[in-house]
């Protein structure tokens, strides 16, 4: 059973024009699914609906018409109760590490956070206090899956690099322990090799959490690196779907192509 499916899902806007009111279509008929422990990956250029399309998967936005459908439940249609499940088992990781991340938060704050929001009391380790104790000791934990250590925890968001404040997003979002992260476009505002280096921790946390990806990029050879299938959209539509390696070598679609065209090969670092 797929963990999402996308069910001919549309997404307009109404606005101006002149006196009249009329609708601007972001996402137009499009079908597709995420099957567990995969990497779809979603590309296209700004503007195809892609981020549009995450943000309804996320249920931070509803369809116009069709549905979106995680672990079984509508997410559009779903109960609060549902949803607050729902958004457990889903997490994102946003393109701008800094917006992403509250200035007057520690990063203590921050990667704990999740659990206060939902209830919830972290694994307890063996021979660990309960109360802050305990959460402080998870806290540290995520920070050594994402390659930082104790001594960030009174920081705050400024005091870190770009690249460590996308780590510091990805701690965060794996705190409620989710089935799938949406990546959208993480490692676009930063530079080529920092980039390299979180697309490196993103595979190596995919094996040991068996978690699934939706990656958001316009980067074509990024895409293919990372991702088990390709679905490219064009002007808010699916122009062609297929397994990441094969869409690749034999593009069917003149924008595929283009997209393959445009998008420079992947530096060395990252292997």
């Amino acid at each position: 059973m797929a963990l999402v499916e996308v069910k001919a899902v549309w997404k307009s806007y109404p606005r101006r024009a002149g006196l009249r009111t009329e609708l601007r279509t972001i996402v137009e008929d499009v079908s597709l699914s995420i099957e567990p422990g995969e990497t779809l990956g979603l590309v296209g250029e700004s503007g195809s609906g892609k981020t549009t399309l995450a943000r309804m998967i996320l249920g931070l936005v509803k369809p116009t018409q069709g549905k979106v459908v995680v672990s079984g439940i509508d997410v559009a249609r779903s109960s609060r109760v549902d949803l607050h499940h729902l958004r457990r088992q889903m997490q994102p990781v946003f393109q701008d590490p800094y917006a992403a991340l509250n200035p007057r938060m520690t990063v203590m704050e921050i990667v704990t956070e999740p659990w206060l929001i939902h209830g919830i009391i972290p694994d307890r380790q063996p021979g660990i206090e309960t109360g802050r104790t305990s959460l402080r000791a998870r806290a540290i934990e995520l920070l050594g899956e994402v390659g930082l250590d104790e001594s960030a925890l009174p920081r705050h968001p400024h005091e870190f690099s770009g690249g460590q404040r996308q780590r510091i997003n990805i701690a965060r979002a794996l705190a409620l322990r989710p089935k799938l992260l949406i990546l959208d476009e993480p490692v676009s505002a930063l530079d080529v090799s920092v980039g390299a280096q979180i697309v490196n921790l993103l595979r190596r946390l995919q094996s040991e959490h068996g978690l699934t990806y939706l990656f958001i990029s316009h980067s074509m050879p990024l895409v293919r690196y990372l991702s088990t299938r390709i679905a490219v959209m064009e002007h808010g539509r699916l122009v062609e779907t297929g397994e990441a390696v094969a869409l690749c070598a034999d593009p069917q679609q003149a924008y595929t192509r283009q997209l393959i065209a445009a998008t420079p090969e992947l530096p060395a670092d990252v292997a």
